[in-house]
């Protein structure tokens, strides 16, 4: 089952878990500690910063399930 889904903001994915900032980097999301973090869901985000969001969540998942959480 996918712990991150398109509809979260990128705050609720760092609460999740700190150490996946450098996913949204590698995407060219820098300002993890702008307001649009809180408020903008992760399609509004990558919409903005003109990025697939399917590729994001899949990478978040990705590292999630390598934790294994």
């Amino acid at each position: 089952m996918s712990k991150v889904n398109e509809n979260m903001t990128i705050m609720e994915v760092l609460k999740l878990d700190r150490e996946t900032a450098p996913i949204f980097m590698k995407y060219g999301m820098h300002c993890l500690g702008c307001p649009g973090a809180t408020m903008e869901s992760l399609v509004d985000a990558s919409r903005v910063h003109g990025i697939d969001v399917s590729l994001l969540v899949a990478d978040l998942n990705k590292y999630f399930e390598t934790k294994g959480e």
